[in-house]
């Protein structure tokens, strides 16, 4: 059975990084802050939008291994179905999985 636990927050805190990632290369790139364009240099919206790609990064690191199937290959091959992977095992993967 898949897991969905914390899938959305799993999709918001990709989505704001991939956001930060950008304006960051753009700020890299091209000396051009997207945030600060948008909302004003420095603003309280430009500043929460900054927090939250901060928030979403600490979110990832943190739960990161969790979510990714890539990251279990070392553990149990996506079979503990705590991944979402399509090949996952019944809920409670097999005794020898280790758990995150």
């Amino acid at each position: 059975m898949k897991s969905t636990k914390g899938k959305g927050l799993h999709v918001v805190t990709f989505i704001l990084i991939i956001v930060g990632a950008l304006n960051w290369g753009l700020v890299g790139f091209f000396g051009f802050d997207l945030v600060a364009a948008i909302f004003g240099d420095m603003s309280a919206v430009s500043r929460i939008v900054y927090a939250l790609v901060g928030v979403a990064a600490v979110v990832e690191l943190v739960t990161h291994r969790k979510s990714c199937v890539a990251c279990c290959k070392g553990c149990c091959d996506g079979k503990c179905g705590d991944h979402g992977s399509s090949n996952s095992m019944p809920q409670g993967g097999s005794s020898d999985s280790m758990q995150m």
